[in-house]
């Protein structure tokens, strides 16, 4: 079966809940960023507000997959006016010979980055329209489920509500694993770490003994810094340190790894492909890869990073990866992949998970567990009447 059209348009699909949140929204600065070190320059400055993308394969008898990632404009541009042209044509279950293709032909503008967003797309797309052309479950061409369950844990990505109160709806929907993220980078020094400490130690008193914790800090600290706030929050039994440095400073995590022996260390979600993973793997520098399905080059490299984690006795947790189920399929069939993380806010307190579903035939976690359906593909209940009810 060949491809017959590839096309991407930016969307949204943003959750609209009807619960009203049991608590008011408030104005927060958010959590920690590279930008910290410069003030003057707010998040709201600096952020893209680029939509996200659709990515819709479509084979010669009709049949349809669709692909998700973020970083809307230039992703679209890379995917209808390079890739596209390229791929029709080709056998659209050949999604091997096609990721590779896409690597190569993107390689003289730089395979990471927004054309890793854009492969990550057209590779989504490419697997839920194969699993519909035979008729089943992406997990089954991955190998089949390798456990019942998905054991998920809540990232609080949204500081709007109070990390108290909306630490308090995660235990209240059944979570027994839970994320909080710093406030501050280096440039506030001591007070900052004092800040992270007094964070992580509120959190653990709330959670209790028996709910793992972990702590984020988005890409913003330096090695000096790391390893202080490492030794200030040893005592609270933090499960693993995430993302500590800037995803390209390699080397900060050969010196990070040799001052910091016995300290669980995670990152991943701002790598792209194989290159980072392998690496690192090879060195022993970090116990979790984190990489992001809709941002990493799909689940063809998603897989490839499983088993470079299989082969060095690591594991993979992926960037919020049960917030679709592009994550949720791999995680079923992965036996290097334990747990599954939601986030982009899980829910405000009060409001039901169902209710915030992004896209119809995501399964949504109960009491701190997730499957995904048995449905050809990934298992959207999506038309294409939907679709453009979400086009922008």
């Amino acid at each position: 079966m060949k491809i017959k059209d590839i096309r991407a348009a930016a969307i949204d699909i943003t959750p609209r809940p009807k619960t009203p949140p049991r608590v008011p929204r408030q104005a927060t600065p958010g959590f920690v960023s590279p930008m910290s070190r410069y003030p003057d320059l707010p998040r709201s400055r600096w952020a893209t507000h680029w939509t996200r993308t659709a990515c819709v394969v479509t084979a010669e008898d009709g049949t349809w997959g669709l692909g998700l990632t973020i970083h809307g404009g230039p992703v679209e541009r890379v995917i209808n006016d390079h890739f596209a042209p390229v791929l029709v044509g080709e056998n659209c279950l050949a999604t091997e010979k096609l990721w590779d293709v896409m690597q190569r032909i993107s390689a003289p503008y730089g395979t990471a980055g927004l054309a890793s967003y854009a492969i990550s797309a057209v590779d989504l797309a490419l697997w839920d329209l194969k699993g519909k052309l035979l008729g089943v479950p992406v997990y089954e061409l991955l190998g089949g489920p390798q456990k019942e369950q998905i054991f998920c844990y809540a990232s609080n990505t949204d500081l709007s509500y109070g990390t108290e109160n909306s630490i308090a709806w995660f235990l209240e929907l059944g979570f027994k694993a839970v994320k909080v993220f710093v406030r501050d980078g280096p440039e506030a020094g001591i007070a900052g770490i004092r800040r992270a400490e007094e964070l992580v130690a509120r959190t653990r008193e709330q959670i209790g003994d028996e709910v793992e914790l972990m702590v984020d800090s988005w890409m913003s600290l330096n090695v000096e810094y790391a390893v202080r706030l490492a030794e200030a929050l040893r005592p609270y039994r933090v499960k693993w340190l995430e993302e500590l440095l800037l995803p390209g400073d390699l080397e900060g995590y050969v010196r990070l790894r040799q001052r910091l022996p016995g300290t669980t260390l995670a990152t991943g979600e701002h790598w792209y492909s194989t290159q980072p993973f392998a690496f690192t793997a090879g060195q022993g520098l970090i116990d979790i890869f984190q990489p992001d399905v809709a941002w990493v080059g799909g689940i063809t490299a998603a897989v490839r990073i499983c088993h470079l984690a299989e082969a060095h006795g690591q594991t993979v947790i992926t960037h919020a990866g049960m917030n679709y189920p592009y994550g949720q399929h791999l995680a079923l069939a992965m036996p290097s992949v334990p747990w599954g993380e939601r986030s982009e806010g899980v829910a405000p307190p009060g409001v039901p998970l169902e209710e915030m579903v992004a896209v119809p035939g995501t399964v949504p976690i109960r009491n701190g567990y997730v499957r995904p359906t048995d449905a050809p593909g990934f298992g959207f209940e999506i038309t294409r009447e939907w679709l453009e009810q979400v086009a922008v």
